[in-house]
């Protein structure tokens, strides 16, 4: 298995440059087509003195803004991936979530710096990843470079686990050690046994893995001290255990993990 398409987003309000540096160096690793996209909209309503109104030429004035900041993210891309690699660009006047969703059709991995709050301008992470069907990769803040020497594979006996163990399997390939982990407050045999048979899959790859429980509960914060501690730079987590509200009203290691901007994380549903 490998990645033979990757999609990466260029935010319309950050710096494009580490992005696409970073997809650019996966796209060469596993020699894949790279599409670079980018995508904004215009909020269908603006503020006025008497209110919310339609307001149609300040809404052309937002597009053409918009359309010329899709321009300028085209250059650099052009610009800053290597003619060596296999590329094509495409920009959308929508929703970047919206966009990509559709270009995930025909692509094995999705690429993305951290969300936003304006949906309009920026990816909403927990709703692509939740409905993209893909692995996202989110990549850490201003990131040029995923080396993925350590991985840390988050375990939790379940499909979305186990889906982003399989959606990961071109990263742990390549991987000098893969570390597979359960938070538990107890290591029982259900437990050990459930890792054991991670480590069997994996093994059956050609690919080497030891096994780790974490005393504890299964918190974010845990995690990404844990894969520190091993000084791992990718984690591999399933997203979204419980129902997505449960997740988002109190806590969870999905969100904890979405939170995060210092370490690169790939998430699967």
């Amino acid at each position: 298995m490998s990645y033979r398409t990757i999609v990466v987003n260029l935010a319309v309000d950050t710096k494009p440059a580490p992005i696409v540096k970073l997809a650019a160096e996966l796209a060469k690793r596993f020699d894949a087509h790279l599409i670079g996209l980018a995508a904004a909209d215009v909020p269908p309503l603006v503020a006025t003195g008497e209110g919310l109104v339609y307001e149609g030429e300040v809404m052309q004035i937002q597009r053409t803004e918009i359309e010329k900041r899709l321009a300028e993210l085209r250059d650099i891309f052009e610009e800053l991936v290597p003619s060596s690699i296999n590329n094509e660009w495409t920009q959308h006047i929508c929703g970047p979530t919206r966009a990509l969703g559709v270009a995930a059709r025909s692509a094995d991995l999705i690429v993305t710096a951290n969300g936003g709050e304006d949906v309009f301008r920026a990816v909403d992470i927990g709703g692509l990843v939740l409905g993209v069907g893909r692995p996202v990769l989110i990549a850490a803040e201003n990131a040029e470079h995923l080396l993925g020497k350590t991985v840390l594979v988050a375990w939790k006996d379940g499909r979305e686990a186990r889906r982003a163990l399989s959606d990961s399997l071109p990263f742990l390939a390549t991987a000098n050690e893969v570390v597979v982990a359960s938070m538990e407050p107890h290591s029982s045999e259900d437990v050990r046994n459930s890792l054991a048979d991670v480590a069997v899959f994996l093994e059956q790859h050609g690919i080497t893995a030891r096994t780790e429980v974490i005393a504890g509960d299964a918190e974010g914060d845990r995690l990404v001290a844990f894969a520190r501690s091993i000084h791992a730079d990718l984690i591999v987590s399933g997203a979204y255990g419980h129902s997505r509200l449960t997740e988002w009203a109190f806590g969870g290691v999905t969100r904890s993990l979405i939170g995060q901007s210092g370490i690169t994380r790939l998430l699967s549903n």
